[in-house]
């Protein structure tokens, strides 16, 4: 009787979770869920959080994705937070504008960041954001960057995997990551798909492949050519944080090791370390939105704690559960995961 007794609260509570999980409605205000290490109460940052700001998005008529995105209904969103035990957001917009013309693009970027800005005023404890730039525009991007740090107070910047088309260790991008080596702020790295392939047809048909393979795809494509074509090393003290765990990359990085020695006439101008070194070596972060504590445990192996931070995706469902993720992955120490929570971002954003 006991035994059914217990499974039945357990039910209960993931009833609970669930139903207020979803912010549906102002009955169910979620109780905030406090993350607690070794005795500790930990301050939690998730670094992979998506919103938007219409205003901005009305210079170029781009269309709204999801009204989850929309920042108005503040409490639907922290309920949703409270209930993930999600103490800060960092919030970001995926680019959309990167082919638009230059006085559009310049008036956009300032609406957008301004607004980002007023938002995270109103409510200081629970969210920060990054900066949004025009990267079509290298020079204006630069700007961008240093008045959003030096002006806005902002300490990161949110960039895509690539640039209408062109890569991001392009030799035209330099003077955006020279700025952004310069201010020392943290680049968050955010897919939008492999568009290239898309009219081949190759990730049509079932299983929205456009997003589930196309996504980590352009970001593994980004970090390789980063890494070959000598962006980090021109920038060393570039900090890069490539969202859904860097994509393929850490799961398969020894290839990119080997085909210098399989290769070796191939390849190119070599960079200055093997490849999986700039997986550890301070340059490179990852969000935890890996899915499994197996999936965790091997990126971790990969890269190594210090460069991993939570994320959870919001407003898309993709993983609610971050928190129990690195509480559940085996073999880190409690100083690990207060690092991975929330110590790590807290550093590199100055998240007091």
């Amino acid at each position: 009787m006991h035994h059914h007794g217990h499974s039945g609260a357990i039910a209960f509570c993931g009833c609970f979770m669930a139903e207020t999980g979803s912010g549906s409605g102002a009955a169910t205000k979620a109780r905030r869920r406090e993350v607690v290490v070794n005795g500790r109460r930990i301050k939690t940052i998730d670094v992979h959080a998506h919103c938007c700001v219409p205003k901005a998005m009305a210079v170029i008529n781009h269309p709204l994705e999801a009204p989850g995105l929309l920042m108005d209904d503040t409490s639907t969103r922290l309920s949703a937070m409270d209930a993930q035990g999600i103490d800060v957001e960092v919030l970001s917009i995926n680019p959309f504008w990167y082919r638009a013309g230059k006085d559009e693009a310049a008036e956009l970027i300032r609406i957008q960041n301004e607004t980002l800005v007023e938002f995270c005023a109103a409510h200081p404890d629970r969210f920060h954001a990054f900066a949004t730039a025009a990267l079509q525009f290298p020079e204006l991007a630069a700007e961008q960057v240093e008045h959003a740090v030096k002006t806005l107070g902002f300490r990161g910047v949110g960039v895509a995997g690539s640039v209408a088309g062109e890569e991001l260790a392009n030799p035209r991008f330099h003077p955006f990551w020279k700025k952004c080596e310069e201010l020392d702020v943290l680049v968050f790295m955010h897919p939008l798909g492999v568009r290239e392939l898309e009219p081949s047809g190759r990730l049509g048909g079932s299983g929205l492949l456009t997003n589930t393979i196309g996504n980590p795809l352009e970001t593994t494509i980004a970090l390789s050519h980063l890494i070959f074509e000598g962006t980090l090393d021109r920038f060393p003290g570039l900090k890069i944080c490539a969202a859904h765990g860097g994509g393929f990359l850490p799961s398969y990085a020894n290839r990119s090791d080997a085909v210098i020695r399989t290769f070796p006439s191939r390849v190119g101008p070599l960079p200055k370390k093997p490849p999986t070194a700039y997986l550890r070596d301070g340059q490179l972060f990852f969000d935890t939105i890996v899915f499994t504590p197996e999936a965790l445990r091997h990126l971790i192996a990969e890269t190594g704690p210090g460069q991993i931070m939570i994320g959870t995706d919001y407003p898309f469902p993709w993983t609610s559960t971050e928190i129990d993720l690195v509480l559940s992955t085996p073999g880190l120490s409690d100083e690990q995961r207060i690092a991975i929570l929330g110590g790590t971002a807290s550093r590199l954003l100055g998240i007091q």
